[in-house]
């Protein structure tokens, strides 16, 4: 393994592009100035263009028809729109739902227990998953990806000759990645006071509700605290490494039990079905679930629990839902969806 990755590291801490390093970059949410990177990964126009290539090329499966892309589809948020994913090379059905890939460089956990620390790691799983894209043999991968000239041709473009390596094709996934920027919606435009930018009174009553009912698992302008939390789906989940237990899973912390990734609220009427296994195919039925849903347990978050007064969940009225559903669509980022740049380069520019 540590020869394949060649010279892969753990990557330090995240730093900011040279001044004057080429042309304007994505817009960024408000408040965020810059697309951070990893010292050993700096993200440069061929190193991008080469994971782009990756990310949709079947070459990375053992079968060779199965790609990134096949459970990360951009028009649906870069997710997938069935609840546990049949599209591996096995075709059996996956434990949890294909997380939407959205903001993902100021992501500092990634999967929905936060198995990967980082992004030059987070394609190893399910490269090597047998019900993703199988690749158990790595070196198999690389010997097939070795043997193809546009594959070579990509990765002597990004990173100079002597053939390709695993901790190559690793950081040219990230890099493509962290180019999967969001913050183009009419949500954004409102907030920077561009023109077309107009919430309506209910989005704005919408907004003002996420803002102090929704937080802090929903804060910033990132939409998600990047935390764990249990929010009441269940109150039994699996034991030891059981993916079903959550966060706890890699923890193996009992309070860690039953909590899973804050998804980020950005595109999310289109990330649809929801949760940790796509348990919910509607918004509608999201809010029903925080209203009338929540299932008491030990680890149940705190702002769920409810008292004495109050049954464990969140106090929405019918006015309010309807709030927070017109709210959520203006988070909806069209350009992003439809980007031909972040799109199958076999299809576009």
């Amino acid at each position: 393994m540590l020869a394949l990755l060649g010279a892969c590291g753990p990557g330090p801490e995240a730093v900011s592009p040279p001044e004057g390093s080429g042309a304007p970059g994505p817009v960024l949410p408000l408040g965020i100035t810059f697309v951070p990177a990893p010292q050993d990964n700096p993200s440069i126009p061929e190193g991008v263009a080469l994971g782009r290539w990756l990310f949709y090329s079947p070459l990375l499966s053992a079968n060779g028809r199965v790609s990134c892309a096949s459970c990360h589809v951009q028009s649906h948020a870069f997710s997938l729109d069935a609840s546990l994913a049949t599209a591996g090379v096995s075709g059996r059905p996956l434990i949890r739902h294909a997380p939407a890939l959205i903001n993902l460089a100021w992501m500092d956990g990634l999967f929905w227990d936060g198995g990967s620390k980082n992004l030059e790691s987070l394609s190893l799983g399910p490269l090597t998953h047998p019900d993703e894209m199988g690749q158990g043999d790595l070196q198999a991968l690389m010997d097939r990806l070795a043997s193809t000239p546009e594959a070579v041709q990509r990765f002597e473009a990004a990173f100079g000759p002597g053939g390709p390596t695993l901790g190559q094709l690793l950081r040219a996934l990230a890099q493509f990645q962290r180019t999967l920027v969001s913050a183009r919606s009419r949500y954004d435009s409102w907030r920077r006071g561009e023109p077309g930018g107009e919430l309506s009174a209910l989005e704005q009553a919408g907004y003002g509700l996420v803002r102090t009912r929704c937080t802090p698992c929903h804060d910033t302008e990132l939409f998600t605290d990047n935390a764990y939390h249990n929010n009441g789906l269940d109150s039994v989940w699996g034991q030891g490494d059981d993916a079903t237990r959550g966060r706890g899973r890699i923890t193996l912390e009992p309070e860690d039990t039953g909590r899973y990734k804050t998804p980020t609220l950005r595109n999310v009427t289109r990330s649809a079905p929801y949760m940790h296994d796509g348990r919910f195919a509607t918004l509608d039925a999201v809010l029903e679930h925080y209203r009338r849903g929540v299932v008491p347990s030990s680890t149940l978050d705190i702002a769920l629990r409810g008292d004495g007064q109050r049954a464990p969940g969140l106090s929405l009225s019918d006015v309010e839902k309807a709030a927070l559903l017109a709210f959520l669509d203006t988070l909806t980022d069209e350009a992003f969806l439809g980007d031909p740049a972040l799109g199958d380069p076999s299809t576009g520019p």
